[in-house]
């Protein structure tokens, strides 16, 4: 078994890795931009071209705290529901968390034809859009806090999020049957993701939603180290179970909520990073693995929207569609290699 310094020594190349693939998505863009005036760009120097300096101080460095912050957040999610469930398979999309603020959007984006006029423009502007968003997923994560007080069996609760996902999929199919092809195109769009699409403030309130929940997140190691061995051994230690459940799925909505809210739904992220970061670090010791996923979270987004970039072309791919191209054949392919996932 390796030692805390074999760890820490892993910590410290995960951190390595996201500067890395920072400064490489940093480079990429439709504009070719030198690495030294990027670099100039950040260390005072002088800019060949001051137009180079804009284009990287406004678009292209929001979307890489975009990517970090959305990476990070929705593996933190899934680390908090699969721990919280004992289960692999659990995370904000199976809670229904995702699937809540996509109802949100749907009935503002759809909905908006009903009311035509000035009231129409308002409600399909974007911040109409993340307080759909973050609303449908508070609703679902009531439904589900009231679910959880009613019953003490975890995998029941995961079984209800799956029902609520449905339920919310089944409203958006309808909405979408009597929608114009206009409003049915943007819902469409929004559903696929973008990281590229946020200003400096939009960023900075992003951030105080991942914050906060990763500050709650972190009030919880302890516990979930000895979640982990079960409630009934967890009660005899004296862990709050109820307490902690309602800190957890607290944490795990406003990390997805506000995530979903600014950069649309986003599949995979949550779910498989845990898993792949246990292939590095095969510990459940949430000290180590919470930082690593934070990391590993962040460097996967980073390389997704690289890739979603398509170097050397004009086109950008969805970014969602990228994180299961990505990451679901990695996925496989361990869980193939390795018989069963590392839990």
């Amino acid at each position: 078994m390796a030692n805390s310094g074999t760890y820490k020594g892993i910590l410290i190349l995960l951190f390595v890795a996201v500067i890395l693939t920072a400064f490489v998505n940093l480079s990429l863009g439709s504009v070719t931009i030198p690495n030294k005036d990027i670099l100039a760009t950040f260390f005072g120097g002088e800019v060949s071209n001051d137009s180079w300096r804009y284009i990287i101080m406004e678009y292209r460095l929001p979307k890489v705290f975009t990517a970090i912050l959305t990476g990070s957040g929705l593996a933190v999610s899934g680390l908090l529901m699969q721990t919280l469930f004992r289960n692999p398979l659990a995370g904000p999309y199976v809670l229904g968390l995702s699937s809540g603020a996509s109802l949100g959007v749907a009935l503002v984006i759809m909905g908006a034809t009903f009311f035509g006029g000035p009231l129409a423009g308002l409600l399909l502007s974007k911040w109409s859009l993340v307080i759909a968003s973050s609303l449908g997923s508070l609703l679902v994560l009531l439904a589900v806090l009231l679910a959880s007080a009613k019953l003490r069996d975890t995998m029941a609760i995961l079984i209800i999020g799956l029902m609520f996902a449905s339920l919310t999929a089944a409203v958006v199919s309808v909405l979408a049957y009597f929608s114009p092809a206009a409003q049915l195109q943007q819902y469409v769009f929004w559903s696929f993701g973008s990281l590229g699409n946020l200003s400096w403030e939009e960023v900075i309130i992003l951030t105080i939603f991942w914050a906060t929940g990763l500050l709650l997140a972190i009030t919880c190691i302890k516990n979930l180290n000895t979640l982990l061995l079960g409630e009934q051994y967890a009660r005899s230690l004296g862990v709050s179970i109820g307490r902690n459940r309602l800190v957890i799925i607290i944490a795990t909505s406003l990390l997805a909520g506000s995530i979903t809210a600014f950069a649309g739904p986003i599949a995979f992220v949550g779910l498989a990073v845990p898993h792949l970061i246990r292939q590095v670090i095969p510990v459940n010791d949430h000290r180590i693995l919470l930082p690593a996923v934070v990391m590993g979270g962040a460097i996967l987004m980073l390389v997704c929207d690289i890739a979603a970039q398509m170097p050397g072309s004009q086109f950008t791919l969805p970014i969602n569609a990228i994180t299961s191209l990505v990451g679901a054949p990695v996925v496989i392919w361990l869980l193939v290699r390795k018989r069963k996932f590392l839990f």
